[in-house]
């Protein structure tokens, strides 16, 4: 078996750093998980401004979800923990919107299981993955297009609810939004079962090597 070199050792010490600065803020989007379903549940529905609180809470996911990204390329602080965090707060923070825009009768709930399900069974297929030496999905733009469409469109479903120009305006959009982020969502999941069951036909990575040609957001 070759002896590690200088690049490799390098790389899987970077890869194991958990206290890094992109780190940290998805911790802090993480956080606010549940905060965020609070306000959207919690008082009733009935209160705006609990709605308004919603939003920016979602705004600051955001931007710090943008934000830790261009951190680690700027730090060079790249690592297996954030690799892993950064796609499950997302997929945390859709959840959350789903699953309150539900119970608030703003998405119909046949479009919520169809999203969970995309998520589920993705998620199932991973520890099959790992069993066969591959890594965890890689992240896509097209992948990460449709989260941002689903992330824009649920606080312009909420604000489509109110009365007013504002609500008229934002109509349009959300729909929009919506059935496109549906549509990207659903059609990635699809394009990842389609590698996943690539991955099983072919032989497993030699022990030790991390697949890297399976991509999710």
């Amino acid at each position: 078996m070759p002896e590690p070199t200088l690049r490799s050792l390098v790389a899987e010490v970077r890869g194991d750093r958990v206290l890094t600065v992109p780190n940290l803020l998805s911790v802090l989007r993480l956080a606010g998980v549940p905060l965020f379903l609070y306000l959207l549940l919690v008082p009733g529905g009935a209160a705006w401004g609990a709605d308004v609180w919603a939003v920016v809470v979602l705004a600051v996911g955001g931007i710090t979800d943008w934000l830790d990204g261009k951190l680690a390329r700027l730090l060079d602080q790249y690592s297996a923990l954030g690799a892993l965090l950064d796609p499950a707060v997302d997929r945390l923070y859709i959840l959350a919107a789903l699953v309150a825009l539900g119970v608030r009768d703003v998405v119909p709930w046949w479009a919520v299981a169809a999203l969970v399900a995309r998520d589920l069974v993705l998620a199932a297929t991973l520890p099959v993955l790992r069993s066969r030496g591959y890594g965890p999905y890689q992240v896509t733009y097209l992948g990460k297009g449709a989260t941002f469409l689903l992330l824009y469109a649920f606080p312009l479903l909420l604000a489509a609810q109110a009365q007013g120009w504002f609500a008229d305006l934002a109509r349009p959009f959300a729909y929009a939004f919506a059935v496109w982020g549906t549509v990207l969502y659903l059609y990635t999941g699809a394009l990842y079962l389609a590698q996943f069951v690539r991955a099983l036909r072919t032989p497993a990575p030699r022990a030790g090597v991390a697949g890297g040609v399976l991509r999710e957001d």
